[in-house]
């Protein structure tokens, strides 16, 4: 039993208890009372006691309980209870009285008597209570209807009583003096009753539906008592009536239901509550509804047969019996004629309903079926020709599962036996959406609200083809690439985590490949965005044709894509690899082929990374380590195919370390400022320091740049590095010229850093101010450009920082694709040969007739030039033997910091092998420098 229905499960079992036993109760209190009045109580004064003051309690408490109900915050009706109450006080007070002369005073009840007042104002109460408990009409002519169905009862009682009864008490009684009042007496009981007992019938089937078993108990009550007054009234047995016998309990146990009636209601309460109980129902009455419409008209029968039961038996007709028949049929009359236009009037609205509602069905755009139990078409509105392209009287009396697709004929009917078998009050109407056959051949979505239909159905349906192909476009939509049409992110998630999850969950063979276009980007830069695209559209059409059947190629975004390759249940796992290895290489050089895109021809080429499924893998991890591999490719030198191995998620986590490590010492101020001496090749003096940034970690390891670099994928970290690279190279510039050791300092800046907004153009000419340090000092060393830098900007910037005096370095001369372009438009003062140039100039012939050719276009160009990376005395007399001016390396120094460089300094001069003697270079005696690859010479203890 659920937790809802447990409470009102022990109240209803409360309730039944305990109504039953007050049922019990009342029960078992009435048989004594009628068995003691059937053997006379056992004494005369038992029995004068019992019908009297016996009588007088049980109405008293007939009042009392009416009364306390009516005071009762849940007490419907208050005013027709505190009547039945006072009603039943006047009972009490007539018995009490009548007792009073039996019981007390031990004499005969006077005839008429204050007990007789008292039994008078009995009735009126009581017949104003029932009034108040009618359900009211609604309308004018309900009223006039209810009077006259009243008096049609009334009169028909009274010309019934009066002919049987009441005539011959009216003229037997004497005219004169006290036998008036008693005759009076006589005809006022029966008049009175016949009036109690009309307002009873014609209520009967009036009441109102609220707390009908206490209307039942109350009516049932009156009715009781209103018995045995018409039996106590009747000549024979009032002549020998006496307090105590049988008939009192009739009037004991009426007393006693009314007490009870207006308590019963509340001990039904919890079962009207109960779901499925037949209080919360709502049944038709067809027997009650026919009683109510023939009451009147049964009423007027009974009238006619009272007179012609006079005119049978040779009696004289009574004036009396003629006015009140003549006045039960006219009212019969009016009655019938109020009764006709009424039916007129229901006739024309019924029929202007009826109208309303077959213009609805046939000018609705839904149709509506009527299908029988059979499953038979009853009914078919108009509106299947246009919604289903079939004619209504086509689709009438075939069955409607014809119409429903087989494949939704089994869901459609286990949901229409699942509907039928529910409770029509918890679910009255269902949503059924299948496909209906239409006259055009295919297949339409129908949406139905089925109802219940005299045991068959009710069907409201619409087409919602447009809906459901709407939702599937939609549903596609948002699991697609909506310009490769190739899944998305989301769809190929999905896919990995069914194919993992499922049947193929434990086979290793299942990979992942994750695509990268190189070159992609300057595609974009060069031909533009529309090229880009159509790009992607035939690199999708490309990957989509070259992967099997059961896989799946998707776009994630940009350009990068994927391919689930679903393992085919092989056991050899060598194989397996070495298999979707082929694959994935396939696909590179598929990828790799030109692309025609308008009238040019475009190349591009594909790093792929791949990772294969292992036990208890997530779709997340395995994704994760296909896009590892793939950057791992990428970094690897780019078109090539790369396996995920478990130590690339370890470098990943190192580099994520290092990268947080080196975030926190940029704000702690951790980073250290080294230089080395950049050497006049011919005389071994000092003719520049170059400024180096070297990272001393918490863990006491000391990072050259090419190390923390390569980590510090964040471009504000990296700018701010460069900015305080900038400002302490200048402030110790600065003090080493106030300390008597004055040499340019060489800067290292990309180009990109050049033209940052985070280095405004005049923040290195205040820089320069703020520390005193002469423009002429210091030279920034311009990386190989990025070819998204544009070379106007970049000439522009580096124009405006020669006019400040700062001169211009290119660094890394001999290996950038833009170097002759770099000579061509740049201001460049030195030329910088790359370390790769100078670590092969002894050993290979190639790279040395390389350089020596590159140092003849700087002599040619008026530039001096500075060798990285001279490590060994080999690469010092090569170098010079070539004319290359200076030197920077190991081979006469590393990177010092302020301390030994001052030292240096002071020397002021390297030994430089094959050299007799120092000469002078470079005017100024400096050279502004900058280490090339900043990350390749030892460190010296500092």
């Amino acid at each position: 039993m659920s937790a809802v229905g447990a409470p009102l499960s022990r109240q209803s079992v409360t309730g039944e208890g305990s109504g039953l036993r007050s049922q019990i109760t009342l029960a078992t209190v009435c048989a004594g009372y009628t068995l003691g009045a059937a053997v006379g109580w056992g004494s005369p004064q038992v029995a004068l006691f019992m019908g009297d003051f016996g009588l007088s309690i049980a109405a008293l408490a007939a009042a009392l309980s009416c009364f306390l109900y009516a005071r009762g915050d849940v007490c419907r009706f208050r005013p027709a209870w505190l009547l039945f109450s006072l009603s039943s006080l006047m009972a009490a007070c007539g018995n009490a009285v009548w007792g009073w002369y039996e019981v007390v005073l031990d004499l005969p009840v006077p005839t008429p008597s204050l007990a007789d007042l008292f039994f008078l104002c009995f009735a009126p109460p009581a017949i104003v209570g029932l009034l108040v408990l009618a359900k009211r009409p609604v309308t004018r002519a309900g009223w006039v209807c209810l009077a006259l169905d009243s008096w049609l009862i009334g009169g028909s009682l009274l010309t019934l009583s009066w002919s049987l009864a009441l005539a011959h008490t009216a003229h037997a009684a004497d005219p004169e003096g006290e036998s008036v009042a008693r005759a009076a007496l006589s005809v006022a009981y029966p008049l009175l009753d016949i009036v109690l007992v009309s307002m009873v019938l014609a209520l009967h089937f009036r009441r109102s539906s609220i707390n009908r078993s206490a209307v039942n108990t109350a009516v049932a009550a009156l009715a009781l008592t209103v018995l045995c007054d018409t039996v106590f009234t009747s000549p024979l047995l009032r002549s020998t009536y006496h307090s105590g016998q049988l008939l009192d309990a009739g009037w004991f146990t009426g007393s006693l239901l009314l007490a009870y009636a207006p308590w019963s209601a509340r001990c039904r309460d919890t079962d009207a509550l109960r779901p499925g109980s037949t209080a919360m129902r709502t049944t038709s009455r067809p027997i009650a509804g026919s009683l109510a419409a023939l009451t009147p008209y049964l009423a007027a029968a009974v009238c006619t047969l009272g007179i012609l039961y006079n005119v049978v038996e040779g009696r004289r007709v009574d004036r009396v019996v003629i006015f009140t028949g003549c006045t039960v049929v006219l009212a019969l009359v009016v009655r019938q004629g109020i009764m006709l236009l009424d039916n007129i009037s229901l006739t024309q609205e019924l029929a202007q309903k009826e109208n309303h509602f077959r213009s609805l069905v046939q000018g609705s755009s839904d149709v509506i079926m009527i299908a029988a139990p059979t499953g038979i078409l009853r009914y078919v509105s108009p509106a299947a020709a246009g919604v289903y392209g079939r004619e209504a009287d086509d689709l009438v009396g075939s069955e409607l599962a014809s119409i429903i697709h087989p494949e939704d004929l089994g869901r459609v009917v286990h949901e229409v036996r699942r509907f039928l078998a529910a409770s029509p009050h918890e679910e009255p109407t269902t949503r059924i959406e299948c496909r209906f056959s239409s006259g055009a051949g295919d297949w339409l979505n129908v949406e139905s609200t089925v109802n219940r239909h005299q045991g068959g159905l009710l069907l409201n349906s619409r087409d919602v083809t447009e809906r459901v192909r709407l939702q599937a476009q939609l549903q596609h939509n948002a699991e697609h690439d909506p310009l490769t049409d190739l899944p998305n992110r989301a769809l190929f998630t999905d896919r990995v985590r069914r194919v993992l999850g499922g049947r193929r969950s434990g086979d290793s063979g299942t990979a992942v490949l994750f695509v990268d276009l190189d070159g992609f980007k300057a595609v974009n830069d060069t031909i533009g965005h529309q090229a880009g695209d159509e790009l992607l559209i035939q690199a999708a059409r490309r990957l989509a044709d070259s992967v099997r059947t059961g896989d799946t190629a998707a776009r994630l975004g940009g350009d990068e894509f994927a391919a689930l390759i679903v393992g085919d249940g092989t056991r050899d796992q060598g194989a397996r690899e070495y298999q979707v290895h082929e694959i994935a290489d396939r696909l590179r050089l598929t990828l790799s082929q030109p692309y025609r895109i308008g009238a040019s021809e475009v190349r591009v080429a594909a790093s792929i990374g791949v990772a294969f499924a292992e036990p208890g893998i997530t779709p997340t991890d395995l994704m994760r380590n296909a896009d590892l591999a793939m950057y791992r490719a990428k970094a690897g030198g780019k078109d090539r195919v790369e396996l995920y191995a478990p130590q690339m998620q370890a470098d990943v986590v190192r580099r994520s370390e290092l990268a947080a490590r080196l975030r926190t010492a940029l704000r702690d101020g951790e980073f250290a400022l080294l230089h080395q001496p950049v050497v006049h090749l011919g005389s071994g003096t000092v003719a520049a320091v170059a400024a180096q940034a070297r990272w001393r970690s918490a863990q006491g390891i000391l990072f050259t740049p090419a190390e923390f670099l390569r980590v510090s994928d964040d471009s504000d970290r990296t700018a701010e590095l460069g900015r305080w690279l900038l400002e302490a190279a200048v402030e110790q510039a600065a003090e080493r010229a106030r300390a008597g050791h004055p040499v340019s300092v060489s800067v290292r800046l990309s180009a990109g850093r050049l033209l940052d907004q985070a280095l405004p153009f005049g923040s290195i000419e205040a820089l320069l101010t703020r520390h005193g340090l002469p423009s002429g000092a210091l030279m920034i060393e311009v990386a190989d450009s990025d070819p998204r830098i544009s070379f106007d900007d970049l000439e522009q910037r580096l124009v405006a920082l020669r006019r400040l005096g700062v001169r211009i370095a290119l660094d890394g001369f001999g290996s950038g694709y833009a170097a002759i372009n770099a000579l061509r438009r740049l201001p460049i003062d030195v030329l910088k040969l790359d370390r790769g140039l100078v670590e092969g100039v002894v050993e290979s012939a190639r790279l040395h007739k390389i350089t020596s050719g590159l140092l003849r276009i700087a002599c040619d160009l008026g530039m001096q030039s500075v060798a990285d990376g001279v490590d060994v005395p080999e690469q010092v007399l090569a170098l010079r033997a070539m004319g290359c001016t200076h030197g920077q390396g190991m081979a006469f120094s590393g990177p010092l910091d302020e301390y030994r460089l001052r030292r240096a300094l002071v020397r002021g001069e390297f030994p430089v092998p094959g050299s007799p003697a120092a000469q002078p270079v470079l005017a100024g005696g400096s050279i502004p420098l900058l280490s090339g690859s900043h990350a390749e010479t030892p460190i010296p203890p500092t």
